[in-house]
């Protein structure tokens, strides 16, 4: 009797058996399915971050439709190559499902048909399948293939809208955003391009600085949204290329306000180390001794150079908070920033014809090109120079900070108010740490006077991505 009892149990054992090794196939099958999808997903996300679209809520450059207009653009095309690198049981899935949503909005395989509520956080949703899963012990049942099936929605959050605004106040909840390793230069609140120069003078106007702002105070909207090509500012502030210069004069061993430039404003033309408008001035911003800046490439001891020329880490940045950030005279921009940036972007001389090994950008047409410079650390390794590359060192962000309700002291520290980041690729530096600027990208969440602030999204970007669950 016992040898029948074992011999009947048996059968139940090894159907059992044989059901949990499929069953557990399945579900490895299904985790990498699942990172499969993540990482096609958050690499569109990222396409649509750097590409500066967010800049131009309204799609009044019909510009959407090169960076996520169907299965030929750029943002699918990662997506798919990112997801297929992935192998599921041995094999890469088929091509994945690729679309694009705003909220509460029907998923679109091309977002150019999308509402402007798009670019406020515009979301990918990728869906990986792989079929002809093998079995083992199932095809005992009959079954001899299975498919699995996973499902990513990534998101390229853009603070700029996300209160909205009716008769230029808020209706809803501001999320700020926390962007990391920010570069410790603080830009007042000022377009130098908006408006348009004309007849040689630039920024004409009564207000301060003679500008248009760059984000609104109160809801954090961009003031001149819009994609411009070749730098000229002229169809909105994605695209601008300016001189970034530093609001000290020439003098050494620390920062000396230049005159008539207390708060700094724009196109500045009182000095020769100044270059020639459109310009606008910064304030080198504290880092603490403390901070880590990892990897930095700069043989100063200067925690200011440090920070320029690798990723600080500590040092938090986040907008939409009164009076959380510091200006710091008694650092050396000049001298500090030039060295910083030159050997963060691997430009070889600061004074001689530029470019001069640093990586470039193609703006006279978007999206916008980077391309390998000849001293990138990658040429000689498989990759030429002058190749088309999707990351680069001279891509950098920088916050913006209220200028006009804070004034900085001729010395010492001052506390201001960020209201913004913008994100650019550095073109050039010169010997004085003015640096040659294209933006790519421009985000505002108010002075967080008045508004509801929320809780801030962080990331390595001021449009920062990440994995949401699906809507």
């Amino acid at each position: 009797m016992t040898m029948v009892l074992v011999a009947v149990a048996m059968v139940a054992i090894v159907a059992m058996a044989a059901l949990s090794i499929d069953v557990v196939t399945l579900y490895l099958a299904r985790m990498e399915a699942q990172r499969a999808a993540d990482a096609g997903a958050m690499a569109a996300a990222r396409v649509i971050s750097v590409s500066g679209m967010t800049g131009d809520p309204g799609n009044s450059s019909g510009a959407w439709s090169s960076i996520c207009g169907g299965s030929a653009s750029p943002a699918t095309q990662a997506a798919i190559a990112a997801a297929t690198q992935s192998t599921i049981d041995g094999s890469s899935p088929i091509a994945p499902t690729v679309s694009y949503s705003a909220g509460g909005q029907p998923a679109n395989p091309d977002c150019s048909g999308l509402p402007a509520a798009f670019a406020v956080n515009p979301m990918v949703t990728v869906l990986v399948t792989r079929t002809n899963l093998p079995t083992f012990f199932s095809r005992l049942w009959g079954n001899t293939g299975n498919t699995v099936n996973a499902t990513a929605v990534a998101e390229a959050f853009n603070s700029s809208n996300s209160g909205d605004e009716t008769n230029g106040a808020p209706t809803g909840t501001i999320v700020p955003v926390q962007p990391r390793c920010v570069k410790p230069w603080f830009v007042p609140n000022l377009d130098p391009l908006n408006p348009q120069p004309s007849h040689g003078t630039y920024c004409p106007g009564t207000g301060a600085g003679h500008c248009a702002s760059l984000v609104s105070l109160s809801s954090g909207q961009i003031t001149n949204p819009g994609i411009s090509l070749s730098g000229t500012g002229s169809s909105g502030v994605i695209g601008e290329t300016f001189w970034l210069s530093p609001v000290c004069q020439h003098t050494g061993s620390r920062c000396t306000f230049r005159p008539s430039a207390n708060p700094p404003t724009a196109n500045y033309t009182g000095s020769s180390y100044v270059p020639n408008p459109p310009n606008l001035t910064y304030a080198p911003g504290q880092a603490p001794t403390s901070s880590v800046a990892v990897p930095h490439c700069s043989s100063g001891s200067s925690a200011y150079q440090q920070a320029v020329a690798g990723c600080d880490q500590s040092t938090v940045y986040q907008c939409g908070k009164q009076t959380q950030n510091t200006v710091q005279l008694s650092e050396n921009p000049d001298i500090d920033t030039s060295e910083g940036i030159a050997c963060l972007i691997h430009e070889g001389s600061t004074t001689g014809a530029q470019p001069d090994g640093q990586d470039t950008i193609n703006d006279s047409a978007y999206p916008f090109q980077f391309l390998a410079g000849s001293s990138n650390p990658l040429v000689g390794a498989g990759l030429a120079s002058g190749t088309q590359i999707t990351a680069s060192n001279s891509i950098v962000s920088f916050p913006i900070y209220d200028s006009a309700n804070n004034t900085i002291n001729g010395s010492g520290t001052t506390q201001v108010t960020i209201v913004g980041f913008m994100q650019v690729f550095i073109n050039q530096v010169d010997q004085y740490g003015s640096m040659s600027v294209t933006v790519l990208n421009v985000t505002g969440c108010s002075n967080g006077s008045g508004q509801t602030v929320g809780t801030a999204v962080t990331g390595s970007s001021p449009v920062p991505i990440r994995l949401i669950t699906t809507p």
